[in-house]
């Protein structure tokens, strides 16, 4: 063990190297990946978003069958590891406060909700310690939700993930910000929300996110005063992510210039690596369809030039002829694939020779 290297605590969770892996939706982080990103003391999770196939349901079968591929995923996972399983839920599923319930029944470690709000998170825990960490992208969402959970519920997040401009998929920013650069960079962002989570009893541990991709980047941020970060790009090209290799390698194949952004049908930014796809959408390709799904609350299915779930689960499938690859800024610098605990170990061994030359700050308690 190296005892220069802060392990992150989640209330009575000790997650160590201070590492929690992304969670990554329609296919990419299922049981196989957060099992074994759990064995190597990090926090493996699992993505709620189309973890079964869903092609063929729609409706209420639909959200039935969504929360039962979940609970098959979560007891998978379990039957693999002792280690820390969290589940990501976004907010803006139609059928959220299903997933999140199912979650909740299966015990998991840890509830991780972005894409949206989870002003309400608290209320489905049931007097259950699953721990409850939002995503937000500024301190003012975070002061929201604190707001909301401890005037209402006498709860307040176990810890909170910041996530900044550099991530994978969709993105908590405009379009314009990105494009003309005036959105806020993470470290000021983490700076922000670590003044509003210290104001806390106890302090709320913060958590980086986006574009974290070797330990002294991990270095870097524990030196700021976050407790650890979340990791989603590096994990894809590992032997052990359940997405299909065809897609780890784009990943594999890309270069700086092919991280490029898009406008998802969703109305969010979202960062893909370039393709023939991607650039016919940029054109303006449409592919007509009829909405059997509404998964997103935020979809206008007669609006979309394009059904993002079919498009995801192509990619899922390694159809990229057919779909899109969501990657996070730094996803041309994987250049193979590896066991997870090859790359833990990795990761470790430069975190803790980035801390040896400058140590990080003190540990949130």
């Amino acid at each position: 063990m190296n005892t220069n290297i802060p392990v992150l605590k989640i209330g009575n969770l000790t997650i160590n190297p201070p590492i929690i892996q992304g969670g990554m939706g329609i296919r990419v982080s299922g049981a196989k990946l957060a099992s074994a990103v759990a064995n190597t003391g990090c926090a493996g999770v699992i993505a709620s978003t189309g973890i079964g196939l869903f092609e063929d349901f729609h409706g209420e079968e639909l959200w039935r069958f969504n929360g039962e591929s979940l609970r098959a995923e979560i007891r998978k996972a379990r039957s693999l590891t002792k280690g820390i399983i969290g589940v990501n839920i976004m907010v803006a599923l139609t059928d959220y406060e299903n997933l999140v319930k199912v979650s909740v029944e299966e015990n998991v470690d840890m509830i991780i909700a972005g894409a949206g709000l989870p002003l309400d998170l608290p209320k489905f825990l049931n007097g259950k310690d699953v721990k409850l960490i939002p995503i937000v992208s500024s301190a003012k969402a975070l002061e929201l939700i604190c707001r909301r959970w401890v005037g209402r519920y006498n709860k307040q997040p176990d810890a909170v993930i910041v996530e900044g401009v550099m991530a994978g998929g969709h993105l908590g920013y405009s379009a314009e910000s990105l494009a003309n650069g005036t959105a806020m960079d993470l470290e000021q962002i983490v700076k922000e929300v670590i003044a509003l989570a210290n104001t806390f009893e106890p302090k709320i541990p913060v958590i980086a996110a986006g574009g974290i991709f070797d330990g002294e980047d991990i270095a870097h941020f524990l030196r700021l005063g976050a407790a650890g970060v979340q990791m989603a790009t590096r994990f894809v090209c590992t032997n052990e992510c359940d997405v299909h290799e065809n897609f780890k390698k784009a990943y594999i194949n890309s270069k700086a210039e092919d991280i490029t952004i898009i406008k998802s049908p969703v109305g969010l930014p979202g960062r893909v690596i370039n393709s023939s796809f991607v650039e016919k959408i940029k054109q303006g390709l449409t592919v007509p369809f009829k909405c059997s799904y509404k998964c997103l609350r935020t979809c206008e299915p007669d609006k979309a030039p394009y059904c993002i779930a079919k498009v995801l689960s192509n990619a899922s499938k390694g159809k990229l002829d057919e779909s899109f690859v969501f990657a996070g800024s730094n996803a041309y610098k994987c250049k193979e694939i590896v066991p997870v605990k090859v790359l833990v170990e990795q990761l470790t061994k430069e975190l803790a020779a980035a801390l040896a030359t400058q140590p990080a700050a003190v540990n949130q308690k």
